[in-house]
């Protein structure tokens, strides 16, 4: 773990908040399929699987995501986070925001806009403030213009939610069919996909044992990735078809998918299993997705494009971003010990606070669901199966985090 900044790690509680929140945002996503167990059979455009995308994007992955680099900027990136103190009001300001946002979408659309500025304001909050640390010059300039990238285009993907939320509640009368494949194009291309990417280039080869990826590789992929992304951002909006955005975001998913597979192949220290069985179900079915994306783009029939969608939003980031989650609340938590207890007492290494099993059992919860959940687009009975599973997969992993903190907690009162 060289090169980490550990006197820089922010309050365990800043980012924990946030990480913590994932989980219970998985299980949301459960009950609302056992709600609405059609939800994914009546197509992408109906409310039900417009909630769903979003209690995925913005509560599963979305928690676990602004959690991760509020530790990792500092930490990993040497960049702070201005204004970060804020974050327990910005943390309620997303997760309010959402729960408004799925409100409106099943009873009153005229709460859309107001739940999207709330959001909007709660993820630019977190999100702008690093942007100009990031974008300087200095050392680590991949890794940082990368992320910085990544947040230009979350603030992208936030303007063009907002035109769409003033679509649906009535407040304007642009394409919502453009905004909406714009929207999803940035959010899962720019955002998720090359954040994962970014920040993976230095968590995989320090939690899975791989190689790093040469930064010559890694920087012609983010480059051509981004300028495949706002060519097909801007193409849509003028009327591309709509399999145009499918086709990008394929491209640069299969490449980054083949790039996990062929380091987990090649580690020259093979560690942490279970987290690396995380990911590789998470690139493979990032990979089905791609292949299912192109196939509807040639003319495949609908459910192709809701299957392509499910896979990407809902089974294969979840997988990588859960995977990675129980390892990031590990570390936490080891540094959060390091500075709590006296000098001379050996800490527990972080797979006695998150013991492998504990993650193992985790992990054949959410194949388990997520088998399920991609199942019920194909025939939507297993919808409610699958709604279940998600409660039970979440409300795993959730207790795994928390027997984590009473570990380290228990530790530290004995200790000191």
């Amino acid at each position: 773990m060289s090169g980490l900044a550990m006197t820089r790690a922010p309050p365990p509680w800043r980012p924990l908040r946030f990480l913590l929140g994932s989980p219970l945002w998985g299980m949301a996503a459960g009950v609302l399929l056992v709600m609405d167990g059609d939800a994914l059979a009546q197509g992408r455009w109906a409310l039900p699987a417009v909630a769903l995308v979003h209690v995925f994007t913005l509560g599963v992955l979305g928690n676990a995501m602004l959690g991760s680099l509020l530790q990792f900027l500092p930490v990993a990136a040497a960049t702070p986070v201005p204004g970060a103190r804020w974050a327990p009001l910005w943390h309620v300001a997303l997760n309010v925001g959402l729960l408004l946002f799925v409100a409106g979408l099943y009873h009153s659309h005229a709460l859309l806009l107001p739940a999207s500025l709330l959001l909007a304001t709660a993820l630019l909050a977190v999100v702008v403030p690093p942007l100009p640390g990031l974008l300087r010059r200095g050392a680590q300039r991949l890794l940082r213009g990368g992320i910085g990238s990544a947040l230009l285009a979350l603030v992208a993907t936030v303007g063009l939610g907002i035109a769409a939320a003033a679509v649906l509640g009535g407040q304007a009368g642009w394409p919502l069919d453009r905004l909406a494949d714009a929207h999803a194009t940035l959010g899962m291309g720019g955002w998720v996909l090359v954040l994962l990417a970014m920040v993976g280039s230095v968590t995989v080869p320090m939690f899975q044992g791989t190689v790093m990826v040469h930064p010559r590789m890694l920087g012609c992929w983010l480059a051509a990735t981004l300028v495949l992304l706002a060519i097909t951002v801007a193409a849509r909006l003028h009327g591309a078809p709509s399999w145009l955005p499918m086709l990008a975001l394929a491209l640069p998913a299969t490449a980054f998918a083949a790039t996990v597979l062929w380091l987990h192949a090649t580690a020259p220290h093979r560690r942490n299993p279970t987290l690396v069985r995380f990911w590789r179900a998470g690139v493979v079915a990032m990979a089905l997705a791609a292949l299912l994306a192109c196939a509807a783009g040639a003319g495949a029939p609908a459910p192709a494009v809701m299957l392509a969608g499910t896979l990407a939003i809902a089974v294969a980031a979840p997988l990588l971003v859960n995977g990675m989650l129980l390892e990031i609340v590990g570390f936490i938590t080891w540094i959060d010990l390091r500075g709590r207890c006296p000098r001379g007492v050996r800490i527990p290494a972080t797979g006695r606070l998150l013991p492998d099993d504990d993650k193992r059992i985790a992990l054949f919860a959410h194949l388990a669901a997520t088998t399920l959940l991609a199942g019920s687009v194909l025939w939507w009975p297993l919808a409610s199966f699958a709604g279940v599973a998600l409660v039970i997969a979440n409300a795993i992993s959730l207790a795994c985090l928390l027997r984590c903190l009473h570990r380290a907690r228990t530790f530290a009162r004995e200790r000191t």
